[in-house]
């Protein structure tokens, strides 16, 4: 089943073009279920059935594993399967009509305006690191781009005459967004102050890079997140997508059109986008039972 798998993620990152992310989940999807299947002493082009993905899946719900992680597999399972049908390497697709299991939509965690700014104080701004940290956070909210594209600019990318970043979302779809004066002086700062100072050559394209000189990773900027967020006092879960759920929910606050958020977060969907809506009514909910003498 390696090789099979091998092949179709490299179907998905070729023909498909998927993010990196999306083709390492498929994967460790696809090689864990595999593990099922041998475990059973099953083979997956002779035995596998409906019956059989099902029990994989419920073994995963035994496990505790959540509805997101479960519907997820199953939509690694059927897309590998269809992809067989499609080489000829199987008949029949055991996985047609199988439906995932129904998700709970939860809402984005988002910062107040005052946390946001109080997270934004943080970094040292005299020292090289926190002047990329600064830069970092500010481009992120003035934004709303996602993290992987962050660490995935490069200094060509960045027009600060023009106000604008070019930056590659999911399929390696190009979009240009706009750049605020504020986020445009603090990369501008960085980019003459501290990233002199990191690079380890004058030929390293990454716009931010770590104390070794070379591109900053998605665990790095976590953990740079978190500690301003713990030096802000600020208790809420932060994740790396935090900054960017915070932008988009701040715009529509502040009578920003949905497809203007939408074009800007790079979704290809606009229900995708929507769920911020959810999130305006219910801080709005909130505004009026605190202040409303008769809520």
């Amino acid at each position: 089943m390696e090789s099979y798998v091998n092949e179709f993620i490299n179907y998905l990152a070729v023909e498909r073009g998927l993010a990196q992310n999306t083709l390492e989940s498929y994967g460790r999807d696809l090689r864990q279920f595999q593990t099922f299947l041998q475990n059973s002493q099953l083979d997956f082009l002779r035995n596998s059935n409906r019956d059989t993905i099902l029990s994989y899946l419920n073994s995963l719900q035994l496990k505790g594993r959540a509805v997101s992680t479960i519907s997820r597999n199953l939509a690694a399972i059927k897309s590998f399967y269809q992809y067989l049908v499609r080489e000829r390497h199987i008949d029949k697709d055991p996985a047609v009509n199988l439906e995932s299991p129904k998700l709970e939509k939860k809402l984005p965690k988002i910062l107040a305006i005052n946390e946001v700014e109080e997270l934004l104080k943080q970094p040292n701004t005299f020292q090289p690191t926190g002047l990329r940290d600064k830069a970092m956070l500010e481009l992120l909210y003035a934004t709303g781009i996602r993290v992987s594209e962050l660490i995935s600019l490069n200094i060509s990318d960045v027009n600060l005459d023009m106000g604008y970043i070019k930056c590659y979302g999911k399929g390696a779809k190009e979009r240009i967004v706009p750049l605020g004066s504020i986020a445009a002086k603090c990369v501008q700062e960085y980019i003459a102050k501290g990233r002199s100072k990191l690079v380890r050559t004058y030929e390293e394209p990454s716009l931010f890079v770590n104390h070794h000189g070379n591109r900053l990773t998605r665990q790095g900027f976590w953990k740079i997140i978190k500690k301003y967020a713990m030096e802000a006092n600020i208790t809420k879960e932060i994740t790396p997508h935090t900054l960017r759920h915070s932008f988009a929910t701040h715009l529509l606050e502040n009578g920003a059109d949905l497809r203007s958020v939408q074009e800007m977060l790079g979704h290809a969907d606009i229900s995708t986008t929507q769920i911020y809506t959810h999130v305006t009514k219910n801080r709005l909910k909130e505004v009026y039972d605190k202040t409303h003498p008769r809520a």
